[in-house]
């Protein structure tokens, strides 16, 4: 395993241990809002600045981009860091949430770490060394139609309700089609579980790049697909389409027709 590979999933494993001891001890952590059905917690606090002192003391040359704490530092290697994708899930006692770690390198993920802590199933890609789950070796399913198929996804919310009618009429589009429709509440967690099978596809408006660098590398590792909602390049942000090469192309089809001129905009970062 690549060293920063190491140092990634040691800074994972390092903040899973605070958010499971923080949801033992929940009535007591602090919330606050950062908007309108948007929360964090003490823990997310806690959990991403327990993985930043790992990664920095490791290399302290290397630039940050954090949920919480935003950018900091300079430079082309960047970490990405969402230390509890699912705080809602978190807050409720849901036990579905996941810290998620990836490491770009001049604009491109090489590596990706998504740590589930409640399974304690650890989630691993690196950039042409495929992805993993432990040390099992991962593929996208084999489902070939959307018919059959189990796709997850999330809500609009926040700043994005004023996209909820045309997500709406995606969500009926793909309901009629598919076999299943999941709603988990962790980005991280959904893009992992395209990249290990267990879904075959998945779609959500709005997204930031500490909810997807991980997992589209382990998606693609995985030999799976990634585009924006119209099929363009996903750079990191914005809206998201994945899935297994098929299911992927049919699921781009069902929404295709429910695109706004706002749907349709490239608002991603490079990189």
């Amino acid at each position: 395993m690549h060293p920063y590979m190491n140092t990634a999933v040691k800074a994972a494993r390092r903040a899973g241990e605070i958010i499971v001891r923080g949801l033992a001890r929940f009535e007591g952590v602090e919330t606050a809002s950062k908007g309108l059905n948007d929360f964090v917690t003490s823990i997310d606090h806690a959990a991403e600045a327990a993985i930043i002192e790992t990664l920095g003391e490791a290399y302290p040359h290397h630039a940050f981009l954090a949920e919480e704490s935003g950018a900091s530092g300079t430079g082309e290697n960047i970490w990405i860091i969402d230390p509890l994708d699912g705080t809602t899930n978190f807050m409720h006692g849901f036990p579905t949430f996941a810290v998620s770690i990836a490491f770009q390198m001049g604009g491109r993920i090489e590596h990706g770490v998504i740590y589930d802590p409640m399974r304690q199933e650890l989630f691993t890609a690196s950039r042409g060394q495929g992805a993993y789950l432990e040390n099992r070796r991962l593929r996208v399913s084999r489902q070939r139609t959307l018919e059959g198929s189990l796709i997850s996804t999330g809500f609009p919310y926040r700043e994005n309700l004023h996209l909820l009618d045309p997500y709406m009429a995606m969500m009926k589009a793909v309901i009629q089609r598919a076999s299943g429709l999941r709603r988990p509440g962790s980005a991280a967690l959904d893009l992992a579980y395209v990249a290990a099978g267990r879904t075959d596809g998945f779609w959500e408006i709005g997204l930031k790049a500490w909810d997807t660098a991980a997992g589209t590398l382990l998606i693609r590792e995985a030999g799976g697909l990634v585009a924006t909602l119209d099929g363009g390049e996903y750079r990191q942000n914005g809206n998201i389409v994945a899935g297994t090469p098929r299911v992927f192309n049919e699921l781009l089809e069902t929404i295709a027709p429910f695109l706004t001129d706002e749907l349709r905009e490239d608002t991603s970062l490079s990189g």
